[in-house]
């Protein structure tokens, strides 16, 4: 592999952990055996570790080394980072296919608005797409794009990964992403579209993404059936 830096060696092992080459509660190799592996400084190793224990990946035992505490029961999302749907079922090695139901231009009213937090007068793609995980369909996705940001969206195109066209095509650049989890119950559109395998709730994320200009350009709200997700963040105590 050459010489790593400390990012490089975190992703490898990020992908080995994912991929359960480490079991839960099993511990990885040493400093010593991963600097050897990579061919460079144990600092280097400290730090890769350090982004693990960041996001949830492992913990440092004292006396022991480092454990994994990942788990792969569930499909999960990093409620703290900036991760479009398709980044995180990729991570959790789950096949996926995205259906798009609705999709129409519209211009943000009174009510609007207030639900989206959006401009009165906002022009926006209004698009309505289905999640299907593995075959059983357990996201509904409503988005809201501003049309001046996200610019000539298709329906092809919000059937792939619309955060990829926004940054790799028009070159637009995603900084800030506020999200709010509440529990609703399942609504006409939910209960048509949605395996709710007999729940009658959702777990909703509502987002709220900015650009570098700091221009709100979308609002979505994300429908997941309650049992098949799980949404967590990492946070190390400090004394």
């Amino acid at each position: 592999m050459g010489k790593a830096v400390y990012h490089d060696i975190y992703l490898e092992l990020k992908k080995e952990i994912e991929e359960e080459q480490y079991a839960f509660k099993e511990m990885l190799p040493t400093e010593h055996a991963l600097a050897s592996r990579f061919h460079c400084s144990r600092n280097t190793v400290r730090r890769a570790i350090s982004e693990l224990v960041k996001v949830g990946y492992v913990q440092s035992v004292r006396g022991k080394g480092v454990m994994v505490i990942h788990q792969h029961t569930s499909i999960e999302f990093m409620f703290g980072g900036v991760e479009s749907m398709k980044e995180s079922l990729t991570r959790n090695h789950k096949t996926f296919q995205t259906k798009v139901v609705h999709f129409e231009e519209l211009t943000i009213d009174a009510t609007l608005a207030e639900k989206t937090m959006l401009p009165i007068g906002t022009e926006v793609f209004y698009i309505k797409r289905l999640r299907l995980v593995e075959e059983e369909a357990l996201i509904f996705d409503i988005n809201y794009f501003d049309r001046k940001v996200v610019r000539n969206l298709t329906p092809e195109k919000a059937a792939q990964s619309i955060y990829e066209y926004i940054e790799d095509e028009l070159h637009v650049k995603i900084v800030t992403s506020k999200r709010y989890i509440v529990v609703e119950k399942a609504l006409q559109d939910d209960k048509k579209h949605l395996d709710l395998a007999g729940y009658d709730c959702l777990a909703v994320v509502k987002n709220y993404a900015y650009d570098a200009d700091g221009t709100m350009f979308e609002y979505t709200e994300s429908r997941h059936r309650p049992d098949r997700f799980v949404f967590f963040d990492s946070a190390q105590r400090l004394k």
